[in-house]
């Protein structure tokens, strides 16, 4: 029996904050694959080298992590004041299908960067030498998100001497913008809450701050849950029960949240929401063998992400951490030390990260305009990627 050619499709490997992800132009995809639906997910899959039962990703472009199973899909913007659509699609590592329901927002980083590189950005907004103000409409949530891409001589500067602990390596900065980051109209808490009594079916009863701001996300105290904030992944990822124990709290969090009807639903969304732990600051040693001292920090956070405590801090959930520092009384706020706060740098396994949100009380609800961030990117390949027919 004769075998069809692989298919080869243009595609950018990049990377962007923590994060890397293979990135396409919306009209280089296969024609089916341009909509929405089986055809595309079935590509990216493939792509990815997913489900993969030996939780490798071997045989694709993916690194079997949650922060390494990305695709983004960009086009000219359709939304007017926009410069481009950015779509992004969360691969599942050992199952058969492609997670849409959130933003990456380390990825988001690397969005500016491609469009104008790629032909996406009308020239006249992008100067000889300076910065390009991308205006990024991020399809999944339908949010505006705003890069700042440094130019040097009419291309992306890339190269450069901002450190991101997370990334081993300086690059140029991007400074990211997350505007009205609360989910809907505005009404980032779905309960009405800062704090919540969240009751887990053998877990445990204890508080939680459930937020839609960057991304939705359920914050417990670490002491809850019998931990200290400073843990690396080993100490969760190689520990099933935990993991199992942190799934479980993510499936009702996202029921209280509203977010899905029963915890049954949960298995086939992921993505979102993420389940995070806080505490005040402490001294550790990150992952990297880098002291961070109380000094450094006004708290810790650890996130989970598909599953896994994630290696650094996945960049929507550090906005949902701006956002919950900046509105008194949550666990965030509190951890950090309480009070208004404009901006907190808190400690992750790989080490520390600042953020910024502004925050307002308008007619008894909490808003927040936006919160910032500084990430790099970086082209890693550009050229075809293959996959059987």
């Amino acid at each position: 029996m004769a075998h069809l050619p692989q298919m080869k499709i243009p595609a950018t490997y990049m990377r962007g904050g923590t994060s890397k992800g293979v990135f396409f132009s919306l009209t280089d995809l296969p024609a089916a694959a341009q909509v929405a639906g089986a055809a595309r997910d079935a590509i990216l899959l493939r792509v990815i080298g997913s489900p993969d039962p030996y939780g490798k990703h071997t045989d694709g472009m993916g690194g079997a992590t949650s922060s390494t199973s990305k695709t983004v899909i960009l086009s000219k913007s359709t939304q007017a004041d926009h410069d481009v659509d950015y779509l992004f699609g969360q691969v599942s590592i050992d199952k058969p299908f492609v997670d849409w329901s959130g933003n990456c927002g380390n990825l988001t980083a690397a969005v500016g960067s491609f469009a104008i590189s790629n032909g996406l950005i009308d020239p006249s907004r992008v100067p000889e030498n300076g910065t390009a103000i991308v205006r990024i409409w991020q399809a999944n949530i339908h949010k505006t998100i705003i890069a700042h891409v440094p130019i040097t001589n009419g291309e992306v500067q890339e190269t450069g001497d901002f450190e991101l602990d997370g990334v081993t390596f300086p690059a140029a900065e991007v400074q990211v913008e997350f505007l009205d980051p609360a989910d809907g109209d505005g009404a980032m808490f779905p309960t009405g809450n800062v704090v919540d009594e969240l009751n887990v079916p053998g877990v445990g009863t204890f508080k939680a701050t459930m937020i839609n701001a960057g991304i939705p996300t359920i914050f417990i105290n670490a002491a809850d849950i019998q931990y200290q904030g400073t843990e690396l992944q080993d100490d969760i990822n190689n520990d099933d029960k935990a993991l199992a124990m942190f799934e479980t709290i993510r499936a009702y969090g996202a029921v209280k949240m509203g977010l899905i009807k029963h915890i049954d639903e949960a298995v086939a969304r992921q993505h979102t929401p993420k389940v995070a732990f806080v505490a005040p600051a402490a001294n550790y040693i990150s992952s990297s063998g880098k002291a961070v001292n109380t000094d450094d920090i006004d708290l810790v956070v650890r996130a989970l992400s598909m599953g896994k405590l994630h290696h650094a801090m996945m960049g929507t959930a550090a906005v949902a951490i701006g956002t919950a520092a900046a509105i008194p009384g949550t666990l965030v706020n509190l951890a950090a030390g309480g009070g208004e706060l404009s901006a907190v740098r808190f400690g992750h396994p790989s080490g520390t990260l600042r953020v910024g949100a502004q925050a307002a009380l308008v007619q008894g609800q909490w808003q927040v305009k936006k919160a910032i961030m500084s990430r790099s990117a970086r082209v890693l390949m550009e050229g075809k990627v293959s996959i059987p027919q």
